[in-house]
This record gives structure tokens, sequence and C-alpha cells, in this order.
């Protein structure tokens, strides 16, 4: 069977050996036999058709123990690239990554309204880097799926997020909520390791989780896995729930909402974000130190939450406030008193979970695109 890649079509086994090969970066003709399934013979002439269209060329050799030399390969020139963009509220940052997953390159602007510039300029510089294949954009907003009916202004504000970037007409764009692709990124090469299952929760100036269960994420029927936010909140007799009431309890505004009414004249100067309580409370300030531990049991109450539904094992703290560790304490003492036994750790891969998660999905699709006619 053979499917088609522009004007050129592919045999299933070339295909097979491209996958691989863009899985191992590197790999000689037996290392891609063994990965594949296939025969020698049968990777050769993959090989052979691959090189001929510039998908795959040789880079060196490798020497074995009795002598003997076998040609490695890597993806040709032809192969592509794809991009990953990160579009927050407040920054936009960038990865552009070959299908092997090399970067090529990458920035940041703590100014949205420069994101469009920036990532025009970069597609000039890939311009001889092959085909763009792909781009996933990272968005702080559910993202429906295909065929579901959304919130048409959450909707519109992605279009909007994606339209703004300026990408070429024919790009093909697909968009993925943040957390969740930061949940992709600790899967694949954060605090996860060798964990299957698993919640990423972010806390910040929003809250949110992104779960991963058998090495899958979850995404939901509407997209919306995940969006604490939305969780009844208060649970009390005399107290109705209001919409996005928990956010605005357990954001970085909500805390500093109760920092200000606590806070007294002999505290000193009144600590202008939650990086600068939290600075505070790690130089010993007994104000400060009593308001994080606060915050940090009530994140351990929606961790509980999250843990009574999921039973996941893990919790992965991220996002501006959570991977700070004086949040930790909290959450792990909340836990043990109220949940299954469930592991703590701080995301090792920071603010630049989302964007390496985005790059990962980003180059799933490239490499399918780079091979199957969509």
């Amino acid at each position: 069977m053979k499917v088609g890649v522009g004007t050129v079509s592919l045999s299933a086994s070339a295909q097979a050996v491209f996958i691989a090969l863009s899985a191992r970066a590197k790999a000689t003709r037996p290392q891609l036999a063994v990965d594949c399934g296939l025969s020698k013979p049968t990777v050769s002439a993959a090989v052979s058709e691959l090189e001929g269209i510039e998908l795959i060329e040789r880079n060196g050799a490798a020497h074995g123990t009795i002598g003997r030399t076998a040609a490695v390969y890597r993806l040709g020139p032809a192969a592509g690239y794809v991009l990953a963009v990160d579009h927050g509220s407040t920054q936009v940052s960038f990865r552009a990554v070959a299908l092997d997953g090399r970067l090529l390159d990458e920035a940041h602007t703590g100014t949205p309204s420069e994101a469009r510039a920036m990532v025009r300029a970069a597609l000039r510089r890939r311009r001889r880097s092959g085909p763009l294949r792909a781009v996933v954009v990272a968005v702080s907003d559910v993202v429906t799926p295909a065929g579901r009916v959304g919130d048409p202004a959450v909707d519109e504000r992605v279009r909007a997020a994606v339209d703004g970037l300026g990408l070429p007409a024919a790009a093909p764009v697909l968009t993925e909520n943040n957390v969740n692709c930061a949940a992709i990124a600790e899967l694949r090469e954060g605090a996860a390791g060798s964990r299957d299952t698993f919640v990423y929760l972010q806390v910040g100036v929003g809250i949110g989780a992104g779960i991963v269960v058998n090495g899958r994420l979850v995404r939901g029927e509407n997209g919306a896995a995940g969006e604490l936010a939305r969780l009844a909140y208060p649970w009390a007799d005399d107290r109705p729930a209001g919409h996005e009431a928990l956010e605005a309890r357990l954001g970085s505004p909500g805390l500093l909402r109760r920092v200000r009414a606590r806070w007294s004249t002999a505290d000193g100067p009144l600590p202008r974000d939650a990086a600068a309580l939290f600075a505070l409370a790690e130089r010993g300030h007994s104000t400060a130190a009593g308001l994080v531990r606060e915050h940090s049991l009530e994140v351990g109450k929606l961790a509980a939450s999250l843990s009574a539904v999921l039973d996941p094992g893990l919790v992965v703290l991220g996002g501006g406030v959570g991977a700070n560790p004086l949040l930790t304490p909290g959450v792990v003492e909340t836990l043990a008193g109220l949940s299954w036994p469930t592991e703590v750790v701080v995301s090792r891969l920071g603010d630049r979970a989302t964007v390496l998660g985005a790059a990962r999905l980003a180059r799933e699709q490239g490499v399918r695109r780079a091979v199957v006619a969509l």
C-alpha cells in the first residue's frame, strides 16, 4: 500500500522507517530493522526510497566491535520542521524543532502584542529548514473538540490568539489547552519519570489540571477535563457556589487579597505579588510564612479532591505559585490526612513546560503529515 506525500508516494515500509528514525534522531539500518520489525533488505529498500526524496540523509558511520562499519542516517532537508507556540495572556514563547526533536529556534516575549513580529521573524529564519509540517498553539482556554459546540466567546478568543500570530495561510494549525501541554511535557521529559498516570496541577494566576491516565492525556467530552475553576465552591448549606469561585480563591489574585486583608504596618511593605510573598516567607517573615502555609493547605484540599476522583498516585505541582517548594509541605500534609497515598513532586520544567509539551504534540503531527497525505 502506498500513500501520497505531496506528489510522491511512500511505501508502508518507508513510512515505518521514517517514523522510527524520527524517534531515534540517528540510526543505522540494522537498528531501524529492529525498531520496525522489518527484514534488512526491506529496510535497505525503504532507506533508498527515503534518501531519493531527501526525507533522510547519511550522517557518518558507526564502527562495530569487529571492524565493520554501518552508515548512520538522520532526517533530511525535505523532512521539514514544526512550530510550537505558548500563547499566554501575559507572555508568548515559541520553539521551532526538527521532526527528530532538534531545537532550531526559540524566543520569548513578555509583551503579547509583539508575538506576531516574533513568530514571523522566526518563520523567515526557517526558510531553509524545509516545509512547515505542523503548528501547535497552546492557549489558556478550553479547546472545543471538532464536532462539538463550545462556548462561542471562548472559541472566538482561541481563534483570535491563533490569527494574531500571522501564521502562513496554508499552515496546518492545531490548538491545545496550555495545562494539557504542560502535562504532556511532564509525561515525556519531566517529573513524572516512568509513571504513566498522574495529575499535573498548575497553580498560578489561575488553577488547572492536566490529567494523564495510562500514558494518555484525558481531554474530556467537551475538552474541559481538568478545568478546576468550575468545581463547586464553596460547598456550604448557607452559601451558594459561585461561577469559578474556587479559582478566585486559589489563584494568586485571591491569595493577594487575603494578604492585603491580613497585613499590618508592623509587617513592613506589602508584597507586590505572590513571588514577593513567598520570598518573605522563605526569609522567615512570620505573617508571610503563615499565609503561605494556609494557602498550601488550601491547595492540598484541591489535590485531595483530585485524588478522591482519580487516585493518580502522583501529583506534579507547577505554575508560578505551584512550582515554589514552600507550597509542597502543606499539599503533602493535607493529602496525607484526607486521601490515598499520593506522591507530590514539583515540576522540573518550570515555565517551559507548556511550550515543550506543545512541541511534542507538533512533532507527532508533523511526522504523520510528512509520510501520510491528509
